[in-house]
């Protein structure tokens, strides 16, 4: 996407400015010296906010000064992304990034705002959970081997939390691998598809583990395979895709943090260490534990590296999904 060149004129400016050196030492001698903002593309409650408030309780004990979350959920995460996109490089604006906000998205907008590589200054991998394949004790299925072999005879309807959501292109994907017949219901919101798929309505529900494990707990959905890169404690018995041949299907809903393009190095990389040892704090590594959330240490360049793979894997997909809806 070009850009308008009154956009891209600020950023020619600071990348100067950056690139000279005297930016960086304006700027981030004493960084915080201000409150830092954390905006969190969703409402109160949701993932990106949740990872922002791990954040910001966190980070003031480690690098001083004071963080706060400001939620602007909408446009699919676009609004908030883009106000981080255009917002001044100067380490005091950032927002919890993510696979749905950066790599799918912008696939699916006709004009996003701004360009997930670009336009940001990509720090830190969070994390996030996995992808859980539930089934309606209704439909009588106990496996995803016997899922596709029903598949295969007659299409099967399936929920997910809306159009172009992982586990709306999760299925997809597998509707493709395995050749079988998915019928995709799309709901706004995991609670509203948990309900019917609960009730009967449906069959299949594809869906975060956080959304879902609290029915699976209950016994009021049953659970076939996960997109995680190995099993979880809670479920032993509960395969990944990845055992039973769908490797290309592993895969989390993960969530980072990221600034404007332009944020002073220094300050990215002090910014790097923080998060890596927030999420190593054992209260941090219990909360992560409990919803099966995976995470593991990137530095900047390989967190950037990781979501321009990400948008290739997943941009297409959405893109031609999106056009069909």
């Amino acid at each position: 996407m070009k850009l308008p060149s009154h956009i891209l004129a600020p950023a020619v400016l600071v990348a100067a400015l950056t690139g000279s050196g005297i930016f960086p030492l304006a700027v981030a001698a004493d960084w915080p010296s201000r409150p830092v903002r954390i905006i969190a593309p969703s409402t109160p409650g949701g993932a990106a906010d949740t990872f922002g408030r791990i954040l910001v309780d966190h980070l003031p004990d480690l690098l001083g000064g004071r963080f706060f979350v400001e939620n602007r959920a909408g446009a699919g995460g676009l609004i908030g992304a883009q106000a981080t996109a255009y917002a001044e490089p100067d380490g005091y604006t950032f927002v919890t990034s993510s696979v749905a906000y950066h790599a799918i998205a912008p696939a699916v907008s006709r004009n996003p705002g701004f360009h997930p590589l670009r336009d940001f200054t990509h720090i830190a991998y969070i994390g996030g959970p996995p992808n859980v394949f539930v089934v309606s004790p209704a439909l009588r299925v106990r496996s995803l081997a016997e899922l596709i072999e029903l598949a295969r005879r007659r299409p099967v309807e399936y929920v997910s939390p809306g159009v172009g959501t992982l586990g709306h292109l999760t299925a997809e994907r597998l509707a493709h691998l395995a050749n079988i017949q998915l019928e995709h219901v799309p709901y706004k919101g995991a609670p509203m598809a948990m309900t019917d798929l609960i009730a009967g309505t449906v069959g299949v529900g594809t869906m975060t583990w956080t959304s879902a494990v609290g029915q699976i707990r209950a016994g009021k959905v049953i659970p076939i395979a996960l997109t995680s890169r190995t099993r979880v404690a809670e479920f032993p018995d509960l395969p990944t895709f990845s055992e039973l041949g769908y490797g290309e299907l592993v895969g989390n809903t993960w969530f980072g943090l990221s600034g404007p393009a332009g944020v002073p190095s220094d300050i990215v990389e002090k910014l790097n260490r923080a998060v890596i040892e927030v999420l190593r704090r054992d209260d941090v590594r219990q909360i992560l534990a409990r919803d099966a959330i995976e995470t593991r240490p990137m530095t900047p360049g390989e967190f950037t590296a990781f979501m321009a793979r990400e948008i290739d894997r997943w941009a297409p997909l959405a893109k031609r999904i999106g056009q069909a809806n």
